[in-house]
């Protein structure tokens, strides 16, 4: 169970481009882990919208493989033979616990601030089957992909507990 006080940073109303997008990237991704944060693994796999299967628990599952996909496969251009994918990154495992899935969203997102680092908004991407994509683009949709998930996981955390907020 994650039971930390994880603290959102706000973005600067004045910044560098890359600041700004990198901020509030990290405000979403944040958002997320807050939303699961004190829950039980029982409760962050509770299904409350049925028949949808979606959960607080496979909506981290699910953003991991995300930041994998985008950063490391689509941008860096790395293959499916080196990186893992499962065929429905929303269906939970039975080994799938709240720590295990917050552990590996935060590997993949410090993987995906590895790269950011590296590279310009301008450069593109190295993927054959999807080439042309900036940086700049992958960081945006990011930042709509969390954001987006962050609405799920707000209406999912109050039918779970009742717990509202951003």
């Amino acid at each position: 169970m994650l039971n930390e006080k994880i603290e959102r940073i706000r973005a600067p109303y004045v910044a560098s481009e890359r600041d700004m997008l990198n901020t509030w990237l990290d405000y979403h991704r944040v958002t997320l882990l807050q939303k699961i944060s004190g829950l039980s693994d029982e409760d962050a796999r509770r299904q409350t919208v049925p028949p949808s299967t979606l959960s607080l628990l496979s909506l981290v599952k699910h953003l991991a493989y995300v930041e994998r996909w985008w950063f490391q496969a689509v941008f860096e251009g790395k293959s499916e033979d080196e990186l893992y994918f499962p065929e429905d990154d929303f269906q939970l495992e039975p080994e799938d616990t709240v720590d295990s899935m917050v552990a590996l969203y935060r590997e993949e997102i410090e993987k995906s601030r590895q790269i950011v680092a590296r590279y310009d908004f301008d450069d593109l991407s190295k993927l054959p089957e999807r080439p042309g994509i900036s940086l700049r683009w992958v960081v945006s949709h990011m930042i709509e992909e969390v954001a987006r998930h962050n609405g799920h996981a707000d209406l999912l955390r109050e039918l779970t507990d009742g717990v509202t907020g951003e």
